[in-house]
């Protein structure tokens, strides 16, 4: 895989907590800014989207006895909270950014209008998109799929707490074999989880390469980025 020019990352909320806890983990953010100073220092440009699950998730709103629409409201309100204490992690290293949201909350940022967002990418500056789509029953691999179409990257990142995708459930059979690169046909055909049915869908039909990597990994994300072995790369053959 030829390093991209422009990559539309996909952050879970979880990746901005410590393992098996909720809140925010300011390391964990800083450490994503410094991979992120260093994308753009060597051309990259990136725009980001950001999960909510370390503080809520829409699904969970059932059990809370909320309604599901209200719960997915709460959740898009909680990647506000994660972009910007991104955006702030980033301001820090000197690197300019723009938190755009898909929902109105015009008093911390910006709305996401598509022009304004690659001018913003054009000009060296990372991309924070929160909100999701701005609507309820949508999970933001599907607005990562969405914007990373709309914004012309050439990939698609999806930082997860695993190290890519495998034939089969690692943690249920000890047997599973991680898959280096696969095709959208055999994510099909395999029945492999690699993301929500929606946004692989999007991806596909748009000829959109996904990687998936644990953003754990020691520089995953540059890794990912370089175009380097990490993860699985699913794309079309050519």
């Amino acid at each position: 895989m030829s390093a991209p020019r422009r990559i539309l990352l996909k952050i879970s909320g979880e990746g901005f907590a410590r393992e098996g806890e909720t809140g925010l983990d300011t390391e964990r953010v800083k450490a994503l800014a410094g991979q992120l100073l260093q994308l753009t220092e060597e051309g990259v440009q990136v725009a980001c989207v950001i999960g909510g699950g370390n503080i809520l998730r829409g699904k969970q709103s059932g059990s809370l006895g909320i309604n599901r629409a209200t719960g997915d409201y709460m959740g898009m309100l909680a990647t506000v909270i994660n972009g910007l204490a991104l955006s702030d992690a980033l301001e820090s290293n000197g690197l300019h950014a723009r938190v755009m949201s898909a929902i109105d909350v015009h008093k911390v940022c910006e709305p996401f209008i598509r022009r304004r967002a690659i001018r913003h990418l054009e000009k060296g500056r990372v991309v924070v998109l929160v909100g999701g789509l701005g609507n309820p029953y949508f999970t933001t691999d599907t607005a990562a799929a969405q914007r990373a179409i709309e914004l012309d990257c050439d990939h698609l990142l999806k930082a997860t707490m695993v190290d890519g995708v495998y034939n089969k459930d690692p943690k249920q059979h000890d047997d599973a074999v991680l898959l280096p690169e696969v095709s959208f046909q055999q994510v099909l055909e395999q029945r492999l989880q690699v993301m929500d049915q929606t946004a692989f869908t999007l991806c596909r039909e748009h000829n959109l390469p996904i990687v998936v990597f644990d953003m754990n990994a020691r520089d995953g994300l540059l890794c990912a980025a370089r175009g380097q072995k990490i993860g699985t790369l699913i794309t079309n053959p050519s």
